[in-house]
């Protein structure tokens, strides 16, 4: 069996050799119609194929870990593509997450060449111990375009076949509740997610994809669907112009589209504002953080002739499971906003998941783990051919996170929740962010979604202020926040109210209001409830 990948593009470029695979925007017409740059199936692969000769020659080859510092779009979703076909190992890392944690990460990396924009040739000279050991540097700018044309003469470039354990790339954690973290992904797991996403939300060949995510675009290629490059930084994903995505949406026909809450909350505003529906929309995966079910039902009428999905998991095991809107709205979504947590749904098949007592420290066997019976909220576990077996060198992370089970593997996400009694998985919040009160331990998202009612709440943050004292931080919507004594005495008395009506919140006697909570740089959706703990602390 072919494990490797770039065997898709292959297989796309003589299925649909004519049909569009990227669009990528380079610039404006003076009606704000954007302009792209277009390459079908069959011209993305014979670039790629350009591409892997000219790396071959460069001296990258088979097991060679190459560092990606370049835009989203057609030179990325082409480099990874050559890369894949040479069996080198791409790492990607999140611009985003600032200078210092980016050099970490590529010390821990350790690369052996590089592949980036100017300003990255620059960074690794500048900073040259952290990319100690980078032999091979290669620009991407208008003389990539030349060296790709040069080499296109070669043809075809035979795909390596890869082994269905052999590394294939080192995807990095965002970071959001500790340092990141590389994941080794095998060429095995790539194949079972491309194929998981496929059945799962029935994509067909031909469609057409707006990625918010920079990652999520190097799966379209194999699943026949064609990339529309968002016009957006992907660094600050938050600073997005809504205009922007719903006129790329409606030039290229959008059928299929993944972001963060955050993004759609911002994006579904936009469209209310301006009365705006999105016909070709089939579906939108929604995930970084949960999805408040207003924003679905928002969302539900600027798509009417698409779905929702919510689709749960990590870097280090994707997707878990999946959830439509239709099925929040109609079944879970009252029981969301009484406490019981976010339902992420039914895990996907081949995907097994189990709820087990936490436990502190590692856990070396799966023979050692108590499970916990359905309605229990415990630590979640997963295991399946899309969850990653380890970190890149990392071995006190994978003692900590991995679980053995013979020769498989279960992962620990993290995160705490349950399963109801029709095999749901229900999401409670981060092990690491639960309140340990002497009454008993309370979940962010549990609690959060109770003070998430309140009209002038965009969203709440569970913290513990110091000995398991459990307080509430609200950022406000934009005009409520209060700006004298009175309107904070005000809203105060108003939260105070809705927390003695709950059992669950009654014990929160402290509130804080912050005007903008700190978030992750991937999705700028996860909330950063440690380091607001650590604000808000009671001295």
């Amino acid at each position: 069996m072919a494990f490797n990948v770039a065997h898709f593009l292959a297989q796309q470029a003589v299925a649909q050799p004519s049909a569009p695979a990227v669009r990528a925007p380079v610039g404006h017409d003076s009606d704000g119609a954007i302009r792209y740059v277009e390459r079908s199936f069959a011209q993305l692969e014979a670039e790629a194929a350009a591409t892997a000769h000219s790396f071959a020659e460069s001296g990258i080859q088979r097991g060679s870990r190459v560092l990606l510092m370049v835009r989203p779009g057609l030179d990325l979703i082409r480099i990874v593509f050559a890369l894949f076909k040479m069996g080198a190992v791409p790492i990607v890392i999140d611009p985003g997450m600032g200078l210092k944690k980016f050099l970490r990460c590529v010390r821990h990396s350790k690369p052996s060449a590089l592949v980036g924009i100017a300003p990255a040739i620059w960074i690794a000279r500048l900073f040259r111990p952290s990319f100690r050991g980078v032999d091979i540097k290669i620009g991407v700018g208008r003389s990539f375009e030349k060296e790709i044309g040069r080499f296109k003469s070669r043809g075809a470039f035979e795909v390596v076949d890869s082994a269905e354990e052999e590394l294939a790339a080192i995807l990095f954690t965002s970071g959001s509740t500790g340092p990141a973290k590389g994941v080794c992904y095998a060429h095995g797991m790539f194949l079972a997610q491309v194929e998981a996403i496929r059945r799962q939300y029935a994509i067909e060949p031909g469609e057409v994809d707006l990625p918010m995510l920079p990652v999520f675009a190097l799966f379209n290629p194999a699943l026949g669907m064609c990339t529309v490059v968002p016009d957006m930084n992907p660094s600050r994903p938050a600073t997005v112009d809504p205009a922007q995505i719903v006129r790329a949406i409606q030039q290229n026909s959008v059928t299929n589209s993944f972001g963060s809450p955050a993004l759609w909350t911002k994006i579904a505003r936009y469209c209310e504002r301006e009365s705006i529906r999105l016909p070709s929309v089939r579906r939108i995966l929604m995930a970084g953080a949960p999805v408040p079910p207003a924003l679905m039902r928002q969302m539900r009428a600027i798509i009417p002739q698409g779905e929702i999905h919510t689709p749960y998991g990590a870097t280090e095991a994707l997707p878990v499971s999946s959830i439509s809107a239709t099925e929040v709205l109609e079944q879970t979504a009252v029981r969301t906003q009484k406490g019981e947590g976010t339902c992420v749904g039914r895990p996907l098949p081949q995907v097994s998941v189990r709820i087990i007592e936490p436990v502190t420290g590692a856990i070396v066997s799966i023979d050692q783990v108590q499970d916990l019976e359905p309605g229990a909220i415990g630590e979640i576990i997963a295991q399946g051919p899309s969850v990653t077996r380890g970190y890149d060198h990392l071995p006190e992370a994978d003692a900590s996170s991995k679980i053995a089970d013979g020769a498989a593997h279960w992962h620990r996400m993290g995160d705490m929740g349950w399963l109801d009694e029709a095999g749901r998985l229900w999401f409670c919040g981060r092990k690491v962010e639960r309140v340990l009160t002497a009454a008993g331990p309370m979940y962010t998202d549990c609690c959060e979604a109770i003070f998430n009612t309140h009209p002038q709440v965009f969203r709440s943050a569970l913290i513990d202020l110091g000995g398991g004292r459990p307080g509430m931080v609200i950022e406000p919507e934009p005009a409520d926040f209060p700006r004298s004594e009175a309107a904070r005495a005000q809203f105060v008395a108003s939260l105070q109210q809705l927390a003695q009506s709950h059992a669950l919140t009654s014990a929160i006697h402290d509130f804080f209001f912050e005007a903008k909570f700190p978030v992750d740089v991937r999705h700028n959706a996860k909330i950063h409830r440690l380091s607001l703990a650590r604000k808000f602390a009671l001295k």
